[in-house]
């Protein structure tokens, strides 16, 4: 409740909170990480919809029957949805207080992230050896903006990761790093619900056109 109080001194009057909830340490954490995720949304939802615009205008160049391999698209697609469900285990051993195990299943999540970068910097390295570069035509320019704002989310993720492994390693799963870790935890699931978009409207539907 607001309460107004004009003392003499001045005449001016003072604005004050007399009944004030309290605030734990990192109550407002969670709040904060979903309404970036969210901005995190209307990106990809802009970049979907660019691509959906732009992904027919080939400009007599390559289409993405010409060039995509769905075998490794599908290969690298199973790298992140594995690494997704042992960063499940690592919340499972977390919530048991196990910080050796925890790491193991992180660090096993990170190999799998990694994988998932090299598979789709290998790919992104043999279309341009063909001649497929981001400004050969608007289909281009938009799938290498799309799935590289996604790699290089996944790649931020990486280094959040590593971080976080120091970190629990130096003080252990204190109450800051367990919160900290479930938030990676809800960056890394959402990264992996926008590459389910990415594979099914950009390779699939691009591979039927």
């Amino acid at each position: 409740m607001t309460v107004a109080v004009n003392p003499s001194q001045t005449g001016e009057p003072v604005f004050y909170l007399a009944d004030e909830h309290p605030h734990p340490e990192g109550w407002s954490t969670s709040l904060g990480f979903w309404i970036y995720l969210m901005s995190d949304c209307l990106i990809f939802a802009i970049l979907f919809a660019t691509f959906g615009v732009l992904g027919g205008n080939y400009a007599a160049g390559p289409a993405p029957k010409d060039l995509f391999d769905l075998n490794l698209v599908a290969v690298n697609t199973s790298m992140l949805l594995l690494s997704s469900i042992t960063y499940g285990f690592a919340m499972l051993t977390m919530q048991q207080n196990r910080v050796a195990q925890t790491q193991v299943w992180l660090a096993i999540t990170g190999l799998f992230g990694l994988a998932f970068i090299g598979i789709e910097l290998t790919e992104f390295a043999h279309m341009i050896h063909e001649g497929a570069t981001p400004q050969r035509s608007a289909f281009l320019s938009a799938f290498f903006t799309l799935v590289g704002t996604h790699g290089l989310h996944v790649s931020c993720g990486l280094i959040w990761l590593v971080t976080l492994m120091v970190q629990v390693q130096k003080f252990g799963l204190i109450e800051a790093n367990r919160r900290r870790l479930m938030c990676l935890s809800m960056f890394w699931h959402f990264l992996d619900v926008v590459w389910i978009g990415v594979f099914t409207f950009v390779y699939l539907l691009g591979v039927l056109r």
